[in-house]
């Protein structure tokens, strides 16, 4: 993690670390295996990141923020746990999921665990504004998976519809953890507004590049298969536009691989992706959000951490991974 973005808060970020590890204490030893994996495979845990940041933007000086931070990274392993599960995953992170390992039975339950140990955490920070934030963060996920799920091998689903999906079962997390973190440090409304904006622009455009990455990124970089998500049936937005702008040819041949799922045809999927402007315009909108992102930033004032925030946005949109 050598972007300036995690520098400035380095030692937080130690501190979030130490604290991760500390906090998978359980008498069960399966429960600490699995997690520890989980936890050791890191990821970029841009939402931690998230409530460092924007607590330290709004001139917080204390600790809780480091509570508050390893709240989020346990909610969202929890969320990732039971995503390989529903979704059937085997890799993540670049490496074996938990559920391809030990099993769902396994998986769910620890993620039940970490859920659980997330929202212990959540009360000895003892901020209602900031628990009122987080459970309802996990209670729109929840509806934003089921609703993914429910749409899968739909290749009927609408833009709109899409972006409300990924609106909930990504964006919102990202959201949350911008926003608990001004209110942690009692920022004022117009700062706290301001940076659940930018925590929900930031969360969509960052959702949006995954989908593009799906189609012209790699394996190794991602850690996770390319073609997943059309392996599993899910209609992104490329996909959505492929069947818009394409010939009637072309968009039947995107609704079969859709109904069907795999990645059978993922080459000649990502051509006519790519050839109908699916990927282009997927990115052109993850710019825009990324400019509203930055706008937000606006209410802040001039620290190394609102010019962190403005970096972190610029990475979201032309990172590989």
């Amino acid at each position: 993690m050598n972007n300036p973005f995690y520098a400035v808060v380095d030692s937080d970020f130690s501190a979030v670390n130490q604290l991760i590890i500390n906090s998978l204490s359980s008498h069960v030893p399966l429960v600490e295996e699995i997690s520890s994996y989980l936890i050791d495979a890191g990821g970029k845990r841009m939402r931690p990141l998230l409530v460092l940041l924007a607590a330290r933007a709004c001139g917080y000086k204390q600790s809780q923020h480091i509570n508050l931070a390893t709240v989020i990274e346990f909610l969202h392993t929890a969320m990732l746990l039971h995503d390989d599960v529903v979704d059937d995953s085997a890799l993540r992170r670049g490496r074996t999921t938990a559920n391809a390992a030990w099993g769902n039975p396994a998986s769910v339950l620890v993620g039940d665990f970490l859920h659980s140990r997330a929202f212990e955490m959540m009360v000895e920070i003892k901020n209602m504004r900031v628990m009122e934030i987080l459970s309802h963060a996990t209670n729109t996920i929840a509806e934003g998976e089921v609703q993914q799920l429910s749409n899968v091998r739909n290749p009927e689903i609408t833009e709109a519809s899409y972006i409300e999906i990924i609106t909930r079962k990504t964006a919102m997390l990202f959201e949350a953890a911008a926003h608990s973190g001004a209110v942690l440090a009692k920022a004022t409304i117009a700062q706290q507004d301001a940076l659940q904006a930018y925590g929900l622009h930031l969360g969509l455009a960052f959702q949006l590049i995954d989908d593009v990455l799906d189609y012209q990124g790699n394996t190794e970089d991602l850690g996770k298969n390319v073609g997943d998500d059309l392996a599993e049936g899910k209609t992104t937005l490329p996909l959505i536009i492929a069947m818009r702008n394409g010939t009637e040819q072309q968009a039947q041949f995107i609704r079969q691989a859709i109904l069907n799922g795999g990645v059978e045809n993922l080459d000649e999927v990502a051509s006519i992706v790519n050839a109908t402007g699916g990927l282009k315009y997927t990115t052109d909108l993850a710019t825009q959000e990324i400019k509203k992102a930055n706008d937000c930033l606006n209410h802040l004032p001039d620290s190394i951490y609102k010019s962190a925030m403005l970096t972190l946005a610029k990475f979201s949109i032309s990172r590989r991974f």
